[in-house]
Formats: structure tokens, C-alpha cells, sequence
């Protein structure tokens, strides 16, 4: 979309255009690693050999892939070399070719997966470079051949949960608990671009009372701009702002060293904003079923500080709970940046080669995940709908490097089964936890794959749309970040993805999950870009982007039958469209008939005031 004059550009969704990571941002590395060259977007030439994919079993689109399927299908693939859909081959027992997840000889003779990453042991892993995205972002999908993936059978599966479970707890769990109690110029019917509205988002501002007139020159059928904060003062060096989360009666939302929660309908504070010693550098992206929440704060702002402070919140009454300190890693298990993950009462804590899980109301150290098998650290977790996904670099530095999925049962550590993945082959994100969707990446062969895995954690099928996808993975800087995404949604049978445009309207396309093939797509109502928010109940609930003169929508498509076509529930007001359209790096949400949008990241400018957070409704 075009941009009016003097706003930033178009930042809802997506990495800034031409910036790069900044001093504050939570994990970010002090010089981002080059980018490779983006590849053109064209077909493969006739005769192309297939590329080895991540997964190793004949799978379904006829061209080994991470998990080892190849499989049906086949056509040029979306990075522009030989992809998967080109080879024969059907999804079990078709010719083979070594795929990502190997098995040869039958199903239980393993070779290495598409898992290995670290680049030596005690080193976070780093994200792989692809084009299209700051350091670290995963590629549009699409924007590099498909590669299909291949798994490894059950019986290998079962001896490596066994040694799972062997070498997965180091210590003994312990009673000992970890932690202690804590005791923009108004609006007018014009397109023209209204500067920012100040109200400083901490407690002093007039909330819900729009005293910046924001609501002045709405058109019929717009929604009204419930309330508006700016953001707190941040360095210059800029700061993070993770995490948006929406109550039945809260919306709350860290920024730099602070915590503010506000009233959902009227924005007034619903409690006096909590405020750190030092920069918070990570949160809970979920929060638990009784609306808590985890942050973690820097021990210091040295270059030495660790992101090992811990606090509880209650985001209703803005209590807090106990705070406490992350245990330090064996040598090179680094708390320079941790990841939490909160999956009912268990909070898994992530460092760089190690885990620990504590129990969300009372602190106590529950277990530990360390080095099991061969040579394997746990680098990365995914949490929720009841289930612990873990993503292990093993042999880092050896002839079998790879990387492992596990599932854990949360409240235990134990692992309920082990997926390992070809050598080369990264998992980048996880799409869903229920049904399990992974997004995989190969960055040698530029390639990517989108892999379904069953309850049991077996191959169910992979992505077979040849699509250029583009679901919006925010900064990406940190690779441990597995759940950094949004723009995607799946149900129990189907996944959702937006296709990649380069203007004007895009499409969602829904896929079936259980052979990955298209079952239909809706086009966005609007000649902007839409992203899917959630799944269920029988309709997809999407986002479209604003224009320079149009608010943005919130829309619904029925999941079922052959009538795709959009039902729009939110219409945000034209004229606040410049305001909606230029929140940095943001989140947005979609909660009880409200709309919200808030940044996940603070520049630390000081020529106009920052936004933070933005509700609409009617």
C-alpha cells in the first residue's frame, strides 16, 4: 500500500522495512548475521534433479523431504530450484531418496535428521538467513522451494523416548522452591495523516474520554476508537515491548521496564502500571486460564546482565506473585536470553542449551531438561493447548548433527516421543500446537517444508500448495522464538496461511491437514493484505490491513461448506487509518467484539510520541 507523506511505513505486521536489530531488543545478537541473497521466483528448468528434504521416508510430494515422505502432487516448488511437488512418487512406499527424516532398509533404520543447527555446544542457535525479512526471519513461504518431509519409523522413535527418558531430568527436581513472594492532531473525515494522540499510557491520561477527538468525522458503520495509549520513554538505543494480553476485563501490556494494565472498555488503568529495576527481556506469550502472566527482567545493564529475574502477575488486579531467579546453566548454557513458555500450571523456562520447569503458583522448581542422547541440547520450546513441544540440537560439532522434536508432559518432563529431523533441516517455527504444524527450513538448499505430525507425534502430511506464503514472524532475531509468528491458523483439520502479494488484495488459503493439499481460498474484501487471527467454531476470524484512507476490518469466513465468502464484524474508523496502519512491529488481537493493536517494539525516538496501544470497537 502507499504510505502518505511523512508516516513510517507500513509496520502491522512484518519486520521494519531497512532496520536492523537494535540494542534492547530481548536476545538480540550484537551484529546480526548476513543475509544471503534473495534467489529469483521462478520455475525450476526441465530436468532438474530433486533436492534432499528434511524429513526421510518416501513421503508425499514426490520429493524427500525433512520428514522423509515423498508423496503426490508434484510441482515446481516456491523457491525457485527444483522443488517438491516435482518428482514421482506417492506418500508411503514410493521410491525413496534420501529425505530429511531418513529411513532406509525398513522403518526403524535411522540416518540423520533435518535438526542439526547449533554450531557448536554452548552457543544459542542462530535462525537461519533468508531473504525477505530481518536476520533471522523465516522466509515468506513460498519464497524458497518446498521440500517435502520425511519421518522415521516408530521403533527408533520408541528407544529414543527411552533414552529421552533416561538423560532428560538432570538433578532431582527438588522440593526447594526457586522463588520467593514479592511482597497524534485529531482526525477529521479527510485522508489526511493525524499526528499520534499523547496520552503517556501510565495511569495519567483521560482513558476512554478521547480527548484528542479521535472519534470526530466517523463514517456510518465505523467503530468508534475505544481508547489510545502512547508509549513510555525508552532509550535511544530503543527497547522491546512483548507481549499483548486480553482479559475479560484487562488489556495489559509490557513495555521497556514496565507492565500497564487497562480497563478493556474505556482504557482508564485497571492498576497502577508495574515497574521493573531493569529492561524486561522476555514474557509469557500465553497466559494461564486464571489470566496470569511471567516476565522476565535483566539483571543488571551491564553487558555482563542476565535475563534471569522472574515475576509473576496477576493481570486482573495487577497483583504480583513470586519472583525469583533462573538457576545458571552448566558451561555455555546461557541466561543472556531465556524464553518462557506456559503451558496450565507449568512454566518451562528456556536458556540456550537447558530448560526448567517451575510451578506457576507456587514457584517450585519442577524439573529440569539437559543434555540427553547423542550429544543433544535442548535449545527451544513451544507451549500450549495442554502440550510441551521441545526442538534439541544434537552432535553439534560430529558427523550426526541434527536436530530432535520432542513432546514433554508438562507437569513431569517426560518425554511422551521423539522425531528427529535430517541434517541441515531447521525448525523455525511451530504454527500450531493442536494439531502440531511445523515450519521447517533448510538454508543450504534454500529450501522450506510444512510438516502435520499426528497426536502420537508421526508424520501426518506436509504442505503441498505451491503458494508463496507470508505469515507475519515479527523481527525474528531470536531463532529460539518458535512461537513468534502470527497470520496463521489452524483448526483440527485445516491450516490457514495469507499468500505473499506485492500489493493490492492477497488470498488466505486453507489447506487440509490431512493430505496438505488446497481445499479452498478466500480473497481479501479490501486491496489490502489479509492475515488470518484464529480458527474455530466453524469460521475463520482474518484481519485486513488499512489503506490511506479505509480503517482496517475484522472479518469472518465460514470454514465449512462451498460459501467462502467474508462477513465483516468490525469496520475501524478512516480516520485513524494512519495511526492503525504505522504501529511498529505490531500485535493485534481480537477479543469480545474489541479490536486491538499495540507495538511490540519502542524506537526511543524523541520527535513524536510513540504509540503503544490502540482498541476499537463499537
Amino acid at each position: 500500500m502507499t504510505q502518505p507523506p511523512d508516516q513510517p511505513p507500513h509496520g502491522g505486521f512484518g519486520p521494519p522495512q531497512g532496520r536492523p536489530p537494535q540494542d534492547g531488543d530481548p536476545g538480540a545478537p550484537q551484529t546480526p548475521p548476513a543475509q544471503p541473497p534473495s534467489p529469483p521466483h521462478q520455475q525450476p528448468e526441465p530436468g532438474s534433479p530433486p533436492q534432499p528434504g528434511p524429513y526421510a521416508q518416501p513421503g508425499p510430494y514426490a520429493q524427500p523431504g525433512p520428514y522423509g515422505h515423498t508423496g503426490p502432487d508434484v510441482r515446481p516448488g516456491p523457491y525457485a530450484q527444483p522443488g517438491p511437488y516435482a518428482q514421482p512418487g506417492g506418500p508411503y512406499g514410493h521410491p525413496q531418496q534420501p529425505g530429511p527424516y531418513i529411513q532406509q532398509s525398513g522403518p526403524y533404520a535411522q540416518q540423520p535428521g533435518p535438526y542439526a543447527q547449533q554450531p557448536a555446544h554452548g552457543y544459542p542457535y542462530q535462525p537461519p538467513q533468508f531473504p525477505g525479512g530481518a536476520p533471522g526471519t523465516p522466509p515468506p513461504v513460498g519464497s524458497a522451494r518446498r521440500k517435502p518431509a520425511l519421518i522415521v519409523g516408530g521403533a527408533v522413535a520408541a528407544l529414543l523416548v527411552i533414552g529421552g527418558v533416561v538423560y532428560a531430568v538432570g538433578g532431582d527436581g527438588g522440593n526447594e522452591p526457586a522463588a520467593q513472594r514479592s511482597d497524534d492532531a485529531k482526525p477529521s473525515a479527510s485522508a489526511s495523516a493525524p499526528a499520534a494522540p499523547v496520552d503517556p499510557g501510565d495511569g495519567s491520561g483521560d482513558g476512554g474520554a478521547d480527548p484528542e477527538n479521535l472519534n470526530e468525522g466517523r463514517g456510518p458503520g465505523e467503530a468508534r476508537v475505544l481508547w489510545y495509549k502512547s508509549a513510555p520513554d525508552a532509550p535511544a538505543s530503543g527497547a522491546g515491548a512483548p507481549g499483548m494480553w486480553i482479559t475479560g476485563r484487562t488489556a495489559a501490556k509490557a513495555a521497556y521496564r514496565q507492565v500497564f494494565g487497562y480497563d478493556v472498555a474505556d482504557g482508564r488503568p485497571s492498576w497502577d502500571p508495574i515497574t521493573f529495576p531493569q529492561k524486561i527481556c522476555a514474557v509469557t506469550p500465553q497466559k494461564s486460564a486464571d489470566d496470569k502472566v511471567v516476565v522476565a527482567y535483566m539483571s543488571g545493564s551491564s553487558d555482563r546482565a542476565e535475563c534471569n529475574r522472574l515475576q509473576v502477575i496477576d493481570l486482573d488486579t495487577g497483583a504480583k506473585g513470586w519472583q525469583g531467579k533462573v538457576a545458571d546453566g552448566a558451561l555455555f548454557d546461557s541466561t543472556a536470553s531465556v524464553e518462557l513458555t506456559l503451558v496450565g500450571k507449568t512454566l518451562m523456562v528456556g536458556r540456550s542449551q537447558s530448560g526448567t520447569a517451575y510451578d506457576l503458583d507456587s514457584g517450585r522448581k519442577l524439573y529440569d531438561r539437559t543434555r540427553y542422547g547423542d550429544a543433544c541440547f535442548p535449545t527451544a520450546f513451544a507451549g500450549g493447548a495442554g502440550r510441551l513441544i521441545s526442538v534439541a540440537s544434537c552432535d553439534a560439532t560430529g558427523s550426526n548433527e541434527h536436530q530432535e522434536i520432542q513432546e514433554l508432559d508438562p507437569a513431569t518432563g517426560k518425554v511422551k516421543w521423539t522425531r528427529p529431523v535430517k541434517k541441515g533441516w531447521k525448525v523455525a517455527r511451530v504454527y500450531s500446537l493442536d494439531p502440531l504444524v511445523v515450519y521447517l527450513t533448510n538454508e543450504d538448499e534454500r529450501a522450506w517444508n510444512i510438516t502435520v505430525f499426528t497426536a502420537g507425534g508421526d508424520f501426518r502430511s506436509e504442505v503441498g500448495v505451491d503458494e508463496k506464503f507470508a505469515p507475519r514472524c515479527g523481527l525474528g532475531i531470536v531463532s529460539r522464538d518458535l512461537q513468534g509468528c502470527t497470520g496463521v491458523a489452524a483448526d483440527a483439520d485445516t491450516l490457514y496461511l495469507p499468500t505473499d502479494v506485492a500489493g493490492g488484495p492477497n488470498e488466505i488459503v486453507a489447506i487440509g491437514l490431512a493430505d496438505g493439499k488446497e481445499k479452498w481460498r478466500v480473497k481479501s474484501p479490501a486491496d489490502e493484505s489479509m492475515m488470518p487471527l484464529r480458527a474455530g467454531g466453524g469460521r475463520l476470524v482474518a484481519y485486513v490491513e488499512p489503506s490511506y484512507d479505509a480503517g482496517g476490518q475484522v472479518v469472518s469466513v465460514p470454514t465449512a461448506g462451498t460459501d467462502h465468502r467474508t462477513t465483516k464484524l468490525l469496520q475501524n474508523p478512516h480516520g485513524t487509518a494512519n495511526i492503525e496502519g504505522s504501529f511498529f512491529d505490531s500485535s493485534v488481537d481480537w477479543a469480545d467484539g474489541r479490536f486491538y493493536i499495540s507495538s511490540n517494539r519502542l524506537t526511543g525516538k524523541d520527535d513524536a510520541p510513540e504509540k503503544l496501544m490502540l482498541a476499537f470497537g463499537k
